[in-house]
């Protein structure tokens, strides 16, 4: 367990380190910045306990970034009790944290840095404090996402009669 009795983040989905580290790429050479939002482990099978893992990767609205920094406003910010750190990139592919990445780091329990080339092996996991942590990679099925856009012209239909 972690400060506070929350749950422990014990893994990240493989589908979700992808999508990181392929937004990262696209990105290159400025840098890339997500939240990361998690569910419960146990939802995927994945230790008894009530630990989390991480799913998803939300991307801010309105985030600016640069080749040196990527911020976003914390009004664009969801109010997401599922969000459990941050992921960014260091296009220099520098996996260490600066001290401005350990200031943003007390906001969450676990944070992850990518690095060029991107691959599988070009990123770390942090804990709040900044301090080198483990984050297993899991292969599970996710599920597809709701989509705002999931609706037929007969939906439309039956919604207008």
């Amino acid at each position: 367990m972690l400060f506070g009795g929350r749950p422990e983040v014990v893994g990240i989905a493989e589908e979700a380190l992808e999508f990181a580290l392929e937004a990262a790429e696209d990105s290159h050479p400025n840098e890339y910045l997500g939240l990361l939002r998690a569910s419960l482990a146990r939802d995927f099978d994945i230790r008894a306990d009530d630990g989390y893992l991480v799913t998803d990767v939300l991307m801010v609205p309105g985030t600016e970034t640069n080749p040196v920094s990527a911020t976003f406003q914390s009004s664009q910010v969801p109010n997401d009790m599922r969000t459990v750190g941050s992921v960014h990139s260091h296009p220099n592919g520098v996996l260490s944290p600066s001290d401005a990445d350990r200031s943003m780091f007390g906001r969450g329990e676990v944070h992850i840095i990518l690095g060029a080339p991107y691959d599988s092996r070009s990123w770390r996991a942090f804990d709040s404090e900044g301090e080198p942590t483990t984050l297993d990679v899991y292969d599970v099925a996710l599920p597809e996402p709701e989509s705002f856009f999931d609706f037929t012209q007969e939906d439309i239909d039956e919604e207008l009669e």
